[in-house]
């Protein structure tokens, strides 16, 4: 488990160079004078969305693609808000990060399903300004195919090695989600935080992205 805090929390710290950055009138019919009674307008219901990792990804990589035809992700992260506390894999809003060698530069992404006055603009929207391509952003870049396993699989398979005792001690234990390649398997892997960050946590299993698999699990 010590390999993978490492390389999560090298991970961290290389992100910290990617993050630089009309109406219509109806005609009355003349046979009738009597008006009918006005219908009350129903408000419109504006609840949250939550999205799955993969949702989002899926989201987020069109505009990428429209930012840059040869974006490739880099890092995803749930963000915990109080409108999802991250369990059954799913989350209101999550950042992304793109790297494109073409154009020299990294572009921050946001999918926001939340409805609160501090969210980011409800849909997908580019955060931010684009931060420079060094190595760092080329080396934790990773293909979008490889990522076929969804956090909801993540967050099933971390409950099966640890993460249902701890949830059983708190059912609104906060759980967020970070997808990083793993560069000695040159895969992207699910980080399943039980907290707020990977620093404040109960445990973290570690999962495939592409096969689901289990990885490893830890405090």
């Amino acid at each position: 488990m010590k390999i993978y805090r490492l390389a999560f929390a090298l991970a961290i710290v290389s992100l910290a160079i990617l993050t630089v950055g009309c109406s219509s009138t109806e005609n009355k019919p003349q046979e009738s004078t009597a008006e009918k009674p006005a219908t009350a307008a129903q408000p419109e219901t504006k609840t949250p969305v939550p999205y799955t990792g993969q949702e989002a990804f899926n989201r987020m990589m069109g505009l990428a693609l429209k930012w840059a035809p040869d974006a490739q992700p880099a890092r995803l992260e749930s963000v915990l808000t109080p409108e999802a506390n991250g369990q059954n894999g799913k989350s209101t809003i999550w950042r992304g990060y793109f790297a494109s060698p073409s154009r020299r530069s990294t572009k921050t992404i946001v999918c926001s399903g939340s409805r609160r006055p501090d969210a980011p603009p409800f849909g997908v929207s580019a955060e931010g300004t684009e931060g420079s391509y060094n190595a760092a952003a080329a080396n934790l870049a990773f293909l979008p195919l490889l990522l076929k396993a969804d956090t909801d699989k993540a967050f099933a398979v971390a409950q099966q090695h640890g993460g249902e005792t701890i949830v059983k001690k708190d059912p609104q234990q906060p759980v967020t989600y970070v997808l990083l390649k793993d560069r000695k398997q040159n895969m992207p892997v699910w980080y399943v935080i039980y907290g707020t960050s990977e620093s404040d946590r109960k445990g973290i299993g570690v999962i495939n992205a592409t096969t689901g698999a289990f990885v490893s699990a830890g405090k």
